[in-house]
């Protein structure tokens, strides 16, 4: 990383205001950014409770809002979508083209990939990875404040690992996330008080157990009960067995956590008290965890929603009290949908679940059958229906690009396919550009592709359909594909004197990054960013003046 770093501090400058804040009083950079990301926060769901929030969501409504803010790339998981958040580049760029790829000529039995690990770690596994930002290919906001001034923090806490490296990058200061019962922290690394101080709570709270949360009145219409499989879901209330972890993590109490430790940081590292501006970035999971488990639509989410407005007032409220010039910027890595079993009750019948035949033991034999080429191990490698297919590097190139023909004819031929695209044709496709609403699947495809981690054939399933083919074997809802419910995400900036104003027309996640820069006065190089700078500063003077090189 040591050219990546020189480089930045060699192109990465303070300027010494924002023109386009001087008309309201707020020329200076804040002292702090708090970057929030909201997992599987779909722009369904902020459009559906929006009316409810009263707390941090409603302040920060009060500001600039973008409700059709798109992570506009097709492989809409957390590891990519959060790569965009602070670096304002898409996953094309990033590297960082899925949770897990597989590399067919690496020297481990799986050939799996995770996108938070260093692969330089002999120790290193896709299940006990050695956490890392290694293979995220671009600097992010906290690296190039930090290479253009030492004095800056760069500060990020989640439940994922995968959110904390993607949202601070490769020089975090302090970065925690939460494992199995307890937030950990980077190998070499130890636990800070506050951090101890957070697992010691959060102990206590799970050896306790916890009551059932009250269901706001606005909740009691999803308070049904919907059969997915052999559960039934739909009328949860987070109730908590003593010593339940994992019930611990399946709920607002989570998010709590997170908060609370993103909080101790401020204290004892004194975040937005320094000589220059600090960045914490804040990652809840309680969203994404929830979605899965129990889907989007019932009262488990809607419970989750009046929490989730909670726990970001509280974090706003207790910034106030310590008297620091904070700016916000709150979105989410993608958006999320429903179980299809109840989908179909509320009038879209077309929703359904993955079919099996589409795993990748089962396209393996039916690409024997076509073409008579067969393998000693493992022919194809997935993530699951509705990912990027490889191909076993044990075949001679012809018999990888017979394989990978014939499996794209099958694939084309199945009903839930929307479009399987070759590694060569996104390779030789432009980046798109103009309002990603309007993108071809191809186009969405292509922000996500990287030559070197993409897969063989990149392939989309049909619209409504649900990537999870067995709901009794794990999650019952998901995210991952290439339509609007995913990609589709708010976003929302707020600062003490920011003149409040709502933007329908569609943006990009990549467009955070280059805004904070202009509100920070950080000059970028020209090119650094996919994404542009938003003028959220609502006046006559432009805030992205201050984003100039």
């Amino acid at each position: 990383m040591r050219s990546l770093f020189a480089s930045l501090a060699l192109a990465a400058a303070i300027v010494p205001a924002t023109p386009g804040l001087a008309d309201e009083g707020l020329q200076e950079p804040p002292q702090l950014v708090v970057a929030i990301s909201v997992d599987q926060f779909s722009g369904d769901l902020f459009a559906q409770y929006r009316q409810h929030f009263a707390f941090g969501l409603k302040r920060l409504m009060e500001g600039a809002v973008f409700p059709s803010g798109f992570q506009s790339h097709a492989s809409t998981e957390t590891c990519p979508g959060h790569s965009t958040l602070l670096t304002g580049a898409r996953p094309a760029r990033t590297g960082i083209v899925a949770n897990y790829w597989f590399s067919p000529g690496i020297a481990r039995a799986d050939k799996r990939v995770y996108c938070s690990e260093d692969l330089n770690d002999t120790s290193s596994t896709s299940k006990e990875p050695a956490v890392s930002a290694r293979l995220l290919k671009v600097p992010t906001l906290g690296d190039r404040l930090k290479a253009a001034n030492s004095l800056n923090r760069n500060v990020a806490v989640s439940a994922k690992d995968r959110a904390v490296v993607m949202m601070g990058g490769h020089n975090i200061d302090a970065g925690y996330w939460w494992k199995g019962n307890g937030f950990v922290t980077f190998a070499g690394r130890t636990l800070s008080p506050a951090a101890e101080g957070e697992n010691d709570d959060a102990a206590r709270v799970i050896a306790a157990g916890g009551r059932s949360y009250p269901v706001p009145a606005w909740c009691e219409a999803r308070d049904r009960t919907v059969a997915v499989g052999k559960r039934e879901v739909g009328t949860g209330r987070f109730a908590m067995k003593k010593g339940d972890a994992t019930a611990f993590r399946v709920s607002p109490r989570m998010d709590n956590a997170t908060a609370d430790l993103a909080l101790r940081l401020v204290d004892e590292m004194d975040l937005g008290k320094g000589p220059a501006t600090d960045v914490l970035s804040i990652s809840l999971s309680a969203n994404d965890y929830i979605g899965h488990a129990f889907g989007t639509e019932g009262v488990e989410m809607c419970i989750q929603m009046a929490e989730l407005d909670k726990t970001i007032g509280r974090i706003l409220t207790r910034l106030d009290q310590r008297n620091i010039d904070y700016v916000v910027a709150l979105s989410a890595d993608h958006g999320g949908f429903d179980a299809p079993e109840r989908l179909v009750q509320q009038a879209l019948p077309g929703a359904m679940r993955v079919d099996k035949a589409l795993d990748t033991e089962t396209l393996a034999k039916a690409v024997t059958a076509k073409t008579g080429i067969t393998t000693t191990g493992p022919m194809l490698y997935s993530d699951g229906p509705g990912s990027d297919i490889y191909v076993t590097d044990a075949l001679g190139s012809a018999d990888k690009a017979k394989v990978a023909a014939a499996l794209a004819t099958i694939l084309r031929g199945h009903s839930q396919i929307a479009a399987v695209f070759t590694a060569q044709e996104l390779a030789e496709a432009p980046m798109p550009t103009g309002s990603p609403q309007d993108w071809t699947l191809k186009e969405r495809a292509r922000a996500s592709f990287d030559a070197e981690r993409s897969g063989a054939l990149i392939v989309l399933l049909d619209r409504d359909v649900v990537s999870i083919p067995d709901p009794d074997r794990g999650s019952i809802a998901t995210h991952g594909s290439p339509w609007d419910y995913d990609r589709r995400v708010p976003i929302l900036f707020w600062r003490k004197g920011l003149p409040g104003f709502e933007q329908p027309s569609p943006v990009e996640t990549v467009d955070i990054a280059p805004t904070m820069a202009a509100i920070l006065g950080l000059a970028v190089p020209e090119g650094a960013f996919d994404g542009r700078c938003l003028d959220i500063d609502g006046g006559p003077a432009n805030t992205c003046d201050g984003a100039r090189p």
